[in-house]
């Protein structure tokens, strides 16, 4: 089952993470209420963790049961090659951070399991940490709870949620919580099993979606989350990180995924969902592709303002980007999903 509309969703998430970790003298941080909403974009990650985990149950729903090594396979062909590739061009600017050991943690993805590392190398790269146990663990919860009904899989998703979330607000307004760029931010921000929670109720969301895939007209219903969503954003002075917008990233994902409507022929558009297929390149190599583009225009002695190095960047950005798709990431993953290892 391949759902067309929700892929671009994928694309608005990235580039909402892009804007939040450019120049906070962007022009959309002097606007009022504006500002809050990119400010918090980084809870576009949280959304990338659990549409990710409804995509795993739509995808494999059909199946009696999934084969380990092909599965692990074709997740690793899908996100691994652009991840090395981002961690190659974050290093071309910043090559005196390199080390054996950073390298060592960062190309098995380790880093942010060791609070304090997660944010040395290419730092969006943190999220393959919590993506390998999310696929570490998916053939075992497939095939042992969802192919066979195992309804207490809901009653323990649940619980997770609620436990993260309750220690997730006690330790951010704790004495502990020592603030941004400290290791008891890593903890709270970036430790895999702080987002455990997102992938799993992906999970159920999906097995909701597959015995319920009527479609009809839901334009208005999803405008109007998507509302609510930002109106938290601006407005709710919440912790958002750990899976807390799940409560509205859920029903826009499944409202969108089943709509007919006006949104779902834009969505669907066929540049959009490519935008959307590129939307792992944008995430994982924007601030590489940020950092070589400064190079570039250091060395050509241009003194651009920062919202026109802004326009630049996003052309810049989006078109490296289509190419490391097109040419780097598709190859190299039918390749390595073809490749028979005995």
């Amino acid at each position: 089952m391949k759902i067309s509309q929700i892929t671009f969703t994928r694309f608005l998430a990235a580039m909402a993470i892009v804007i939040s970790h450019f120049n906070k003298d962007l022009f959309l941080y002097k606007i009022d209420y504006i500002s809050n909403i990119f400010l918090k974009a980084n809870v576009g990650v949280s959304y990338f963790f659990i549409l990710s985990g409804f995509i795993m149950i739509v995808a494999y729903h059909k199946k009696d049961k999934i084969e380990y090594f092909d599965y692990y396979k074709n997740r690793f062909a899908r996100i691994y090659p652009l991840y090395v590739l981002g961690l190659l061009l974050y290093l071309i600017t910043r090559y005196s951070n390199f080390s054996i050991y950073k390298c060592f943690l960062y190309l098995f993805g380790l880093q942010s399991w060791l609070p304090g590392e997660a944010m040395i190398l290419n730092f969006p790269g943190w999220s393959i940490s919590v993506e390998f146990l999310f696929y570490l663990l998916f053939p075992l919860l497939y095939n042992h709870f969802y192919s066979k009904g195992n309804k207490s899989i809901w009653v323990v998703t649940i619980i997770i949620w609620m436990i993260t979330q309750v220690f997730c607000s006690l330790y951010s307004g704790s004495s502990y919580y020592q603030g941004p760029h400290t290791e008891s931010h890593e903890l709270l921000y970036y430790f895999p099993l702080m987002h455990i929670n997102e992938f799993l109720v992906g999970n159920l969301a999906g097995l909701y979606f597959v015995k319920n895939t009527s479609q009809k007209n839901y334009d208005v219903p999803v405008i109007v989350i998507f509302g609510l969503i930002l109106l938290s954003l601006i407005f709710l002075p919440l912790f958002y990180h750990n899976g807390l917008m799940a409560l509205l990233f859920i029903p826009i994902i499944i409202l969108i995924s089943r709509n007919n409507g006006f949104l779902t022929r834009i969505f669907s558009l066929k540049p959009l969902e490519y935008l959307g297929e590129a939307s792992y390149a944008i995430y994982i190599t924007h601030i590489p592709v940020l950092y070589i583009l400064r190079e570039l225009l250091k060395w050509g002695n241009y003194n651009f303002s920062i919202d026109t190095v802004f326009g630049i960047y996003i052309v810049f950005l989006i078109i490296i980007c289509i190419l490391f798709y097109q040419f780097i990431e598709k190859p190299l993953r039918d390749y390595l999903k073809r490749l028979k290892i005995r």
